[in-house]
């Protein structure tokens, strides 16, 4: 009986130790849990910071990215997914990446 308690306790810590990481930022909340909002993020970090965090949340979920400015930024070292759109995102995280893009153009950053 001990095994498989063991066994499955193993088991329960592997699929925990594998689960991507969120950035969090003391203003804007985490990446996998907290909705971002558009007012605070506009009025906020500059272009380059919001390219970083909306991009952080698709090379944490293993993005391949195609762009050398990406790719020269994030790497894509283990990455596993081609299509961003078969990437694993939760809702929250399409979420935030949805609006931190929309509030890179509405300030203009470069794409």
């Amino acid at each position: 009986m001990k095994t498989g308690r063991f066994i499955a306790l193993a088991g329960a810590l592997l699929t925990f130790s594998s689960a991507a990481y969120a950035d969090c930022y003391e203003v804007f909340g985490c990446t996998e849990r907290d909705r971002f909002n558009f007012e605070q993020l506009a009025n906020g970090p500059n272009c380059e910071f919001l390219y970083m965090m909306r991009n952080r949340i698709y090379q944490q979920h293993q993005y391949c990215f195609k762009t050398a400015r990406a790719i020269a930024t994030l790497g894509n070292d283990n990455c596993r997914f081609n299509d961003v759109n078969q990437v694993p995102l939760s809702g929250v995280e399409r979420a935030n990446a949805a609006t931190i893009l929309q509030v890179e153009h509405a300030k203009g950053c470069p794409e």
